[in-house]
């Protein structure tokens, strides 16, 4: 069965760019007569505003967009992301690391800028005190002996392709501050609750070569990913609760759907939102 998601961040109030991602997930599992999920991501507790989740799911709610289970809070999962790390360990594929970040871009020559983690503390921590946890990229790589660079479909953007031992390195499974990364908490959620689906913005598209990864290193499925063309703000950069994005007006909640309909390329819809789900939900769009 298909088995949809989407996942926000309770950081701040769904805008205009996430219902996009809202929608175009919700629409997917309707077409595939499949369920739809909602999960928080609150891993990164110091980002997250109390009482937002009420607020994203009375938005989605408004627009129709209502999940067919109980939603999961990833700040619940501690003791499933440890096991997952433990596992790792176990085998060799994820490190301690005693790096600080202004450490890794003094190797780097680098500032404000994502780097490239050189790999200084694979091999021993150098008397340094653990502070992260790290994926040994390449070791899993040899050990499982996957194709560089890796390859995926995407139903949206087509061919991708990422080297991920020399384009992101050796990534963090566990912060230094202690909290989850996200990379290794969706991947052991979207297993957890059976996901079959992605859908979700372009903006995360490359993060997907390192999540497979982790879900090959895992032995966990591979969903099928389709990232969304994002909504963009006056100055060019995407909307986002980082850049002051406001909130969905839902005053016409199918104003805000036919806004987001948009950029999915989907026709405009008069009538109810309920009316307009089910009439966009049977349409044919990116190639499902």
């Amino acid at each position: 069965m298909y088995i949809g998601r989407f996942a926000p961040s309770p950081t701040g109030p769904l805008h205009a760019g996430s219902l996009v991602a809202a929608l175009a997930s919700w629409l997917d599992a309707r077409h595939h007569e499949g369920h739809w999920r909602v999960r928080m991501e609150d891993v990164d507790t110091p980002r997250c505003v109390a009482g937002t989740d009420e607020i994203i799911l009375k938005q989605l709610a408004e627009c129709g967009l209502c999940p067919n289970s109980e939603v999961l809070y990833q700040s619940t999962r501690g003791a499933a992301y440890q096991q997952a790390l433990e596992s790792l360990v176990a085998k060799g594929w994820a490190y301690p690391c005693g790096c600080s970040r202004k450490e890794i871009e003094d190797v780097q020559g680098q500032r404000h800028s994502a780097s490239v983690y050189p790999g200084t503390c694979r091999e021993s921590l150098r008397g340094k005190p653990a502070r992260a946890w790290r994926m040994n990229v390449q070791k899993v790589i040899t050990d499982l002996a996957m194709p560089t660079p890796w390859t995926w479909q995407d139903r949206w953007l087509g061919k991708q392709q990422q080297d991920v031992a020399s384009e992101v390195g050796d990534f963090v499974l566990k912060r230094a501050d202690g909290l989850w990364a996200y990379q290794l908490a969706v991947v052991v959620d979207d297993a957890f609750q059976g996901v079959t689906h992605v859908v979700r913005g372009a903006d995360l598209a490359d993060n997907t070569p390192r999540q497979m990864l982790l879900q090959q290193a895992l032995g966990l499925p591979l969903p099928i990913y389709t990232h969304t063309p994002l909504v963009m703000g006056a100055d060019g950069e995407k909307l986002s609760k980082q850049n002051g994005a406001q909130a969905i007006d839902l005053s016409s909640p199918m104003a805000a759907l036919n806004a987001a309909a948009k950029v999915l390329g989907l026709p405009a819809f008069q009538g109810t939102c309920e009316q307009a789900l089910s009439h966009w939900a049977g349409l044919e769009i990116w190639g499902r």
